[in-house]
């Protein structure tokens, strides 16, 4: 049997925890009536109908809490993809800027020409004058052109820092696929002087500009190849060069790879230019670049002295030779420089693509968000009803079993 203090206790409880659900939800509870707790029924029913309404009132209060997180949740997630394509528009905008630019820029190929056909008198002039206009049985059909105009880079001062590292003469370099490509372009008289009607000395000369001067002349069957790996899956062929290793383990500071490797070929350049099989890149620029090493700044390079077995340069400038010499002075303007890649339009469109992909499967996202909080606050709103009707019939919950027995008068006798 429950005393009446056991009943008053456990019916407070029920209106607390329906005050506390109540409070939270902006809804009004009638306030107890002191008849609530003041009778009982002596086999505890009262105080089993006070369990169920706590049962039942927090049964109500939990799934409006969790309803209540979820639409929290929901919420954040749509704030977050919002954010999300925000800074989506704000990226895919700067890279139409950047392709605006280049798209309004000069051919780059064409200004590579253009720079060459300034040295009006050398060889490298005319071979870019003659190259596609020439008669298949001349002497430059085995020619495949001019070192300055057979690789590209997707960045003008790293072009401008590799040719000065070439220099003049190695980027103004012809370059031949056989042997006998290279003794068609010069012959000579029974003295030993060079014959000025054959050859590309004969080419240049019908066109009115006679060739002044010495140049170079690379055949790539004559060049020792690279005979390493190549990096797995790479449409450019990059060479698996071992890179630079610090005691730990890490590369140097500021390492940023090998030059070899950041110049873009064409494809008809990648293989099987030589009777072995071979392309430019482990052939042509293996042997002008072989491991020369590319930092971000001279600061970086000149801690790696120990690693430079080949050279390096920096972004900045910084310049150290493969015999370990190390190039000061302000650096003179290299007019001819090696193009600039049209990959980097290409990588532009793709990641513009990739982008704008990724901006449309945000705001799909937000609008699934959207439509499941709006589903989930709907849910919520009935169950708030629910919980408002089942406040307001258990409010005025009174058991009045037994009655409440007077205490007996005191008689004044008279």
């Amino acid at each position: 049997m429950f005393s009446p203090n056991q009943q008053q206790q456990q019916m407070a409880a029920v209106h607390a925890a329906a005050a506390a659900a109540a409070n939270l939800l902006n809804v009004q509870v009638p306030p107890p009536s002191p008849m609530n707790y003041v009778a009982q029924n002596r086999d505890g029913v009262a105080l089993s109908q006070a369990e169920s309404l706590v049962h039942s009132s927090k049964k109500l209060e939990d799934e409006l809490l969790s309803l209540g997180n979820n639409i929290k949740h929901h919420e954040e997630n749509i704030r977050q993809l919002k954010t999300c394509i925000s800074s989506l528009d704000d990226q895919i905008a700067d890279m139409q800027v950047t392709l605006a630019k280049k798209n309004h820029s000069p051919d780059a190929p064409q200004a590579t020409l253009e720079q060459i056909m300034q040295h009006q008198k050398s060889a490298a002039s005319i071979v870019c004058q003659l190259k596609y206009n020439a008669d298949p049985n001349s002497s430059i059909n085995d020619l495949l052109g001019v070192v300055a105009t057979l690789g590209k880079l997707n960045d003008d001062n790293l072009s401008r820092i590799l040719s000065e590292y070439l220099g003049l003469d190695n980027m103004l370099a012809l370059v031949c696929v056989t042997y006998n490509g290279v003794e068609a372009l010069e012959t000579y008289d029974k003295e030993g002087f060079v014959s000025k009607s054959s050859g590309l000395h004969g080419l240049s000369a019908s066109i009115g500009r006679p060739i002044d001067g010495r140049f170079n002349v690379i055949c790539l069957e004559n060049l020792r190849p690279y005979v390493g790996e190549f990096i797995p899956d790479d449409p450019q062929k990059r060479l698996a060069l071992l890179k630079p290793k610090l005691p730990n383990g890490e590369s140097p500071q500021g390492f940023l790879g090998f030059a070899v490797n950041m110049i873009q070929l064409d494809s008809a350049h990648l293989v099987s230019l030589t009777s072995d099989g071979h392309g430019l890149r482990e052939t042509l620029f293996y042997n002008l670049f072989s491991g020369l090493q590319v930092y971000n700044t001279r600061a970086h390079m000149l801690q790696a002295l120990p690693f430079l077995s080949h050279g390096a340069i920096s972004l900045d400038g910084g310049l150290v030779r493969s015999n370990g010499v190390i190039v000061f002075g302000t650096r003179g303007e290299m007019k001819v420089r090696f193009a600039r890649s049209s990959f980097v339009g290409d990588d532009i469109e793709n990641k513009m693509k990739e982008l704008k992909w990724r901006k449309e499967t945000s705001v799909e996202e937000v609008q699934r968000e959207e439509a499941m909080v709006q589903h989930v606050k709907y849910i919520f709103e009935v169950k708030k009803q629910e919980f408002v009707r089942f406040m307001a019939q258990s409010s005025p919950y009174v058991v009045m079993q037994y009655p409440v027995q007077a205490t007996p008068r005191r008689t004044t006798p008279r």
